[in-house]
């Protein structure tokens, strides 16, 4: 053979650590034991631990993200967007690896699917109680979503109390206001729990920081980390869609919803509207 390559690692010089002092391994740290102890498929179909697995860690990065956007929330009250803008670019990322595992999923055909799906009973992302604390946090606000998790005293309580404050998108327009800029009070002194409306006056003065981005930088800067999230979020959705079409076609999903159409309405929301339609005004 003209050339020769190693089939394993030479370990010489190297000062590995075969018993971490103190007991704290790799293993232990991260609680490994009880992560991947966590799958408890209901069928012996080969499939089902991909479909567990897909969501559980799907799961875990909804906990980063309401990680981050809590942080990012926080330091726009305070005023200091540069770090906030940090973590939502951080969210955005973690919603490029979300979208990805639809591609995975995806490789679950309808046939391999149907072999377990109606083991899972009325169970559903739908239940979700990460995502949709995570929509009402980013301003999709819908009282009524909430009813899913009344038998849930945890589940409940988390997202009832995102159902009441003010989304990342109200404390932005309330960070544009102690900017200078002109908001109208019906859009930053309101009840949080409602759907936000969109507003010309809004939207007129995105067009102002927009027109004049020397002027607002910072204001205009923050604005475009926050078309980026929706953009993400946005593609996040439609995957999803797809994926599930893909899947099961037009039916019912388990959580009582119409499957795809449901999905689809849910692509027609805007969490930050005047942020799109004023580009059409500039």
């Amino acid at each position: 053979m003209s050339e020769h390559f190693p089939t394993s690692v030479n370990l010489e010089g190297e000062d590995i650590h075969w018993s971490p002092e103190g007991g704290l391994s790799y293993g232990r740290y991260l609680v490994l034991d009880r992560i991947l102890g966590a799958q408890s498929p209901l069928t012996e179909e080969h499939d089902e631990m991909m479909f567990i697995i897909i969501h559980q860690a799907s799961e875990l990065w909804l906990k980063l993200c309401l990680h981050e956007l809590e942080a990012a929330i926080a330091h726009v009250q305070a005023d200091e967007v540069r770090p906030a803008m940090k973590m939502l670019a951080r969210i955005a990322r973690i919603q490029e690896q979300l979208t990805q595992s639809w591609a995975v999923l995806s490789t679950m055909t309808p046939s391999d699917y149907l072999k377990f799906r109606d083991q899972l009973g009325q169970s559903s992302g739908f239940q979700s109680a990460q995502y949709r604390t995570l929509e009402y946090r980013l301003g999709n606000k819908n009282a009524a979503l909430a009813k899913v998790h009344a038998s849930d005293e945890e589940a409940h309580t988390l997202v009832s109390k995102a159902l009441v404050q003010p989304s990342l998108y109200d404390e932005t327009l309330r960070f544009a206001a102690r900017s200078g800029l002109t908001v109208p009070s019906t859009a930053i002194e309101r009840d949080w729990s409602q759907p936000y409306q969109p507003d010309d006056a809004v939207e007129a003065m995105w067009r102002e920081v927009y027109l004049d981005t020397g002027k607002w930088w910072e204001v205009y800067e923050f604005a475009e980390k926050l078309v980026d999230l929706e953009q993400k979020f946005q593609q996040w959705r439609f995957n999803h869609m797809k994926t599930v079409e893909r899947i099961i076609g037009f039916r019912r999903g388990t959580g009582g919803s119409g499957g795809v159409s449901y999905l689809v309405k849910a692509l027609n929301l805007r969490l930050f509207p005047e942020l799109w339609t004023v580009r059409t005004t500039l």
